[in-house]
């Protein structure tokens, strides 16, 4: 648990430190806006479940769920099953993510994030576990922030490359996962270290899922929630791990990272607490949405008639250009993935309706003869600098001879540089529960009424049964 440097002294071992900072950490630590931000994130991820439940490949995975069977210990949301924590965890995570639509963004200091969709898992997690231990609203909270912060930490300190090949969403979140788990079940210092050294087991995910345009794209988030809950029970039963899971030789950083800092992990530890600092409000990949950002600009300012217009051209960067979301689009196997993960076709999809939502993932809009005609209308141009990734400039070059143009240096849904309001989130959380289809508007405002006060509920039956369809 600690090592000793040239000089004979004794450092704690990065593991021990978090350990003993997760165990030892009270919802007296946190201010009332870490709060609110956590209660925004559930939300939003409750949202994207209601959503999620309808997209491809999901009812197989419910009906494998069901197959499995187990201990009734928690919900698969708005389907209403009732099985083992771990695979109500692993479903819900996969119905979060199957839009693209959760929240990302691992921040740290000064604001700064890495790319990283942390909510997916932490969120999944804490309910499925809150429900098992029957938990109060104040411990869930408890465990989300300190496992998101945990979790944020570690994207930021990891170095990650969202082109390096890697899909981190089932590396870091893996770890993050863990400690909420940990810290709902009561494990103690030691056993939360065991149990990080045995999800470092459990750590995976490739980009190739992306760039393939795979159903497994999703499952990486999943794997990490199912994988942190076994792991917790695992440590609770005496099972053990690497002393040091996170710095230690071959560890996380080790193991899983090409330029870590360390450092960044224990950095005003217990001070500032991080998580998602975006909240989406384009069911897309983050990369598309300046050039989508600047179309839906375009299409709000101006009447366009897409006959008239001759050309569209997006400037994006090198990287952006050559990454998944600058691939030619092409309606796969699994059109969601296609869909959510290409510049163009967001863009088309915006100019024609000024947003992208999980009804546009769709076979039927793809096919749109008018999607169609603007798709073959658009060039993607890598003329801006590398350090511009998240910038973006469109233009519409008209048969007249004139042309509309607007640049996205801030793409929407950054909570400190172009935030969405707070009554945006919440339309956006009413339109996925519309679209999924199973639960009433009434339901879904009283489920918001319970988690803005979600602090003073003494379990999560309330909430629970919201989401869980009449029998």
């Amino acid at each position: 648990m600690t090592a000793q440097t040239t000089d004979g002294t004794r450092v704690e071992a990065l593991t021990e430190t978090v350990s003993r900072h997760i165990t030892g950490t009270g919802y007296e630590a946190f201010d009332a806006t870490t709060v609110a931000r956590a209660k925004i994130r559930i939300i939003d991820s409750l949202g994207n479940i209601a959503a999620g439940h309808r997209a491809q490949g999901n009812d197989a995975l419910l009906a494998l769920a069901s197959r499995w069977g187990g201990a009734a210990e928690s919900t698969v949301l708005i389907d209403g099953a009732r099985v083992p924590a771990h695979t109500a965890a692993m479903v819900n995570a996969a119905m979060m993510r199957s839009y693209d639509f959760e929240a990302i963004g691992a921040e740290y200091e000064d604001h700064t994030q890495t790319a990283a969709h942390i909510s997916g898992t932490t969120v999944s997690v804490a309910l499925a576990v809150a429900e098992q231990q029957q938990s109060s609203g104040k411990e869930l909270l408890t465990a989300l922030i300190l496992g998101d912060d945990l979790t944020s930490r570690l994207g930021a300190s990891s170095g990650f490359d969202v082109y390096s090949g890697q899909d981190n969403t089932g590396t870091i979140n893996g770890l993050g996962g863990t400690a909420v788990a940990a810290k709902l079940m009561g494990l103690d210092e030691v056993q939360l270290r065991h149990a990080l050294g045995i999800v470092e087991n459990q750590l995976s995910g490739t980009v190739a899922n992306i760039y393939d345009q795979t159903l497994a794209f999703k499952l990486p988030m999943a794997f990490a929630a199912r994988n942190a809950i076994v792991s917790a029970e695992l440590a609770q039963l005496g099972f053990t791990g690497p002393a040091d899971a996170i710095g230690g030789g071959h560890g996380f950083f080790d193991m899983f990272c090409a330029s870590p800092e360390p450092e960044k992990l224990t950095r005003r530890l217990g001070e500032a607490f991080y998580a998602d600092c975006v909240i989406k409000p384009w069911s897309s990949c983050r990369a598309s949405h300046p050039s989508l950002d600047a179309c839906v600009r375009l299409a709000t300012e101006h009447v366009l008639d897409e006959d008239e217009i001759q050309e569209i051209v997006i400037h994006v960067t090198p990287r952006t250009l050559a990454g998944f979301v600058g691939q030619p689009f092409v309606i796969g196997e699994c059109p969601e993935v296609s869909g959510a993960f290409s510049i163009r076709f967001t863009a088309a999809t915006a100019l024609m309706y000024r947003t992208v939502r999980p009804e546009h993932l769709t076979l039927g809009h793809m096919q749109d003869p008018r999607l169609q005609r603007l798709l073959a209308k658009i060039t993607l141009v890598d003329s801006l600098a590398p350090a511009e990734y998240l910038t973006a400039e469109v233009q519409l070059k008209l048969r007249n001879g004139s042309v509309l143009q607007t640049r996205t240096d801030v793409p929407k849904g950054d909570i400190y540089t172009n935030p969405m309001s707070e009554a945006e989130i919440l339309e956006k959380y009413y339109a996925n529960v519309a679209f999924g289809g199973r639960m009433t508007r009434p339901n879904a405002e009283e489920a918001v009424g319970l988690i803005q006060r979600l602090d003073e509920l003494e379990n999560l039956a309330p909430l629970i049964r919201l989401f869980t369809p009449a029998v």
